[in-house]
């Protein structure tokens, strides 16, 4: 399976093959920036679902963390 990686210009995002230089490089030339996050999947309409995925699972984790006990035991301590 191909990685891939991902370029997001303005509220678009595009999977290329990491191994695409050269299309990496013209979608840098025209102001998109590159993301973080790379992926192996079968094809780049995976790749996209599984960065939404991905990006989805962060929003969840952080939103457990400040409204779990772990965030209320913190601000308990911290206040004290």
């Amino acid at each position: 399976m191909p990685e891939f990686c991902f370029f997001k210009k303005g509220k678009h995002i595009a999977a290329l093959e990491i191994s695409d230089a050269e299309k990496s490089a013209q979608l840098t030339g025209e102001g998109w920036e590159k993301q973080f996050e790379e992926v192996r999947a079968a094809d780049a309409e995976s790749a996209l679902t599984r960065l939404a995925d991905m990006r989805k699972e962060e929003v969840t984790t952080e939103h457990a963390f400040v409204t779990g006990s772990v965030f209320s035991s913190l601000l308990t301590a911290i206040l004290k």
